[in-house]
């Protein structure tokens, strides 16, 4: 699923997604949730990985430069913010070479 579609599924749908990784972050103040920004085509997507989902898959979640997740759509709606909360990480950075493509660059 697109960034841009998320915002359209219900809460706590099940979906799958997939990314670059721009930004991994665990703040101390977080009782150890990792959280991850992914990017695709269409916008970010931001994951929460919580530590038991983090610890059984640490290499993937570390390691990773383009992420495929299974996880739950978590809405907030007042806010309008919609994260993803991860169940499952795969690593399919070997697909980076695919995308070896010149930039498209405007001058």
């Amino acid at each position: 699923m697109k960034a841009c579609d998320l915002i359209a599924h219900k809460q706590k749908a099940e979906i799958y997604t997939a990314g670059v990784i721009t930004n991994r972050q665990r703040p101390k103040t977080s009782q150890g949730v990792t959280f991850v920004t992914l990017e695709d085509e269409t916008g970010s997507i931001n994951l929460v990985v919580w530590l038991s989902t983090a610890q059984k898959q640490l290499k993937t979640l570390t390691t990773s430069k383009i992420l495929k997740v299974y996880g739950k759509i978590d809405k907030d709606e007042s806010s309008g913010i919609v994260h993803v909360i991860a169940y499952r990480l795969f690593d399919i950075s070997n697909h980076l070479d695919e995308f070896k493509r010149k930039s498209r660059d405007y001058h």
